[in-house]
């Protein structure tokens, strides 16, 4: 009985590893009606929590475009300065739930997934969109141009704020 246990245990805990990282943080709400459709295509990131996965990039963006097996196919893009190069990662990510809520999961390593949670959306031309992982540590603000309003930025920065997103750390990403 004990190696049926341990077993039990050992499935438990990679079951955990794998799907760990795509929960939605509380009072988060992922946005309804979403149509991948009108999301596929490039969108620019316009401010962002520092990650290391990102540090000291530039003129970072990211495109969507559609899978065979019904997934995403993700590219992110950006330049290092430091470096004077062009960085870039392609992932995948599927619907954790229906096709028309804005909960994702999204992967650019092997089996591990990380949550994509829009919970803010421009519903009428898909021009904007405010993004969070699986918990306050991980936030975008991605627009379809390399600018944003002021007013639109200032209203997103507040929700996140209003969230619980620590809004003083966000980076402003250069688009030039």
């Amino acid at each position: 009985m004990p190696i049926a246990q341990d077993i039990k245990k050992i499935s438990l805990w990679l079951t955990l590893l794998f799907t760990g990282c795509v929960g939605i943080p509380d009072r988060v709400e992922p946005v309804h009606d979403f149509k991948v459709q009108n999301y596929l295509g490039r969108w620019y990131e316009i401010a962002r929590l520092d990650h290391s996965f990102e540090r000291g990039l530039t003129r970072v963006s990211a495109d969507y475009s559609l899978r065979e097996d019904g997934g995403l196919k993700v590219v992110n893009r950006g330049y290092s300065e430091r470096e004077k190069r062009w960085k870039e990662a392609t992932g995948k990510a599927y619907f954790v739930k229906a096709s028309d809520l804005g909960y994702l999961k999204v992967s650019f390593f092997g089996p591990f997934y990380g949550a994509y949670v829009i919970f803010d959306l421009d519903h009428d031309n898909y021009q904007y969109s405010l993004v969070c992982g699986p918990d306050r540590g991980y936030l975008w603000i991605l627009s379809r141009t390399p600018k944003m309003e002021a007013a639109i930025k200032e209203r997103l920065v507040a929700k996140a704020a209003a969230l619980g997103f620590d809004t003083t750390k966000l980076i402003y990403v250069s688009q030039d």
